[in-house]
């Protein structure tokens, strides 16, 4: 009987979980002239005719690209910079690493939209406004302490001996680390891809600041923009989400079978 009611409790959050999706699919594929408060609706007319117009008005085609590029650009800096801050910490153990884990604990505790107005200073005095690197910078800062945090903690889990073996055979720390360890935290850089590339992605608070042209703005700021000049046309607006939404999804296939496997791993050695 237990098991009954965890199956039926895990089925209705399932379903809660996928009606916003579904309301969604409905919008998108039902023509507009359809009226949803004197018609009832079940099931997706498969009107795809929503998809080019969203994508035509939204300039879905540009959005789609600044996304990918401050999307990737700040995933790559993540990595990067936070397996080895991860490592080091993980390895060196003195009161300077252990302060500066204790600073990145703290500023996990701090909303990135507090940073906001100080860092449109900053980014105005240094040229980075509508610019794809400074929205990269910024969103690789706010990502770096929670992903130092789960590398530290997965590094920790990890036997010495495999990096003393290649440093006998004449490998430097750096060529060890990438060499053989990096490799090794797959389970924990995918959770970071996922995690991070989801928030960079639907990124609107820092968007809606730092890139005010319209070539420059990213899904996010292209469907708010949308709403706005052409008013609740919520067809072409479900059509536009679903098409911002699709990369994302892919990302998350690929990357989904070692997200649990990574966040568990670096959150509970840590």
């Amino acid at each position: 009987m237990r098991k009954f009611l965890k199956i039926i409790a895990i089925l209705l959050i399932t379903l809660l979980a996928l009606f916003p999706f579904y309301i969604l699919s409905l919008l998108a594929f039902t023509p507009s002239s359809m009226n949803f408060a004197k018609e009832l609706i079940l099931l997706p007319k498969g009107y795809i005719e929503n998809f080019g117009a969203a994508w035509e008005k939204a300039k879905m085609g540009r959005s789609i690209l600044n996304s990918l590029i401050i999307t990737l650009g700040a995933v790559t800096v993540i990595v990067s910079f936070a397996s080895m801050a991860g490592y080091a910490i993980a390895r060196v153990k003195n009161k300077v690493n252990r302060l500066i884990f204790y600073l990145m604990l703290g500023c996990m505790m701090i909303p990135g939209i507090i940073n906001t107005v100080p860092l449109y200073t900053l980014m105005i005095k240094i040229g980075g406004i509508n610019t794809h690197w400074a929205m990269i910078l910024v969103c690789a800062a706010n990502a770096l302490p929670f992903s130092v945090f789960l590398y530290t903690g997965f590094i920790r889990g990890l036997p010495l001996n495999i990096e003393e073996a290649a440093i006998i055979d004449g490998c430097t720390k750096i060529g060890s680390f990438w060499r053989i360890v990096f490799p090794i935290l797959k389970p924990v850089t995918s959770a970071i891809i996922i995690i991070n590339g989801l928030n960079i992605w639907n990124n609107y608070a820092q968007a809606v600041f730092f890139l005010q042209k319209q070539s420059m703005r990213t899904i996010p700021l292209a469907i708010s923009m949308f709403y706005q000049q052409y008013g609740a046309k919520w067809h072409l607006m479900a059509a536009a989400a679903m098409i911002g939404l699709a990369p994302a999804v892919v990302i998350f296939i690929i990357f989904q079978k070692y997200f649990i496997k990574g966040i568990t791993a670096g959150s509970v050695k840590g």
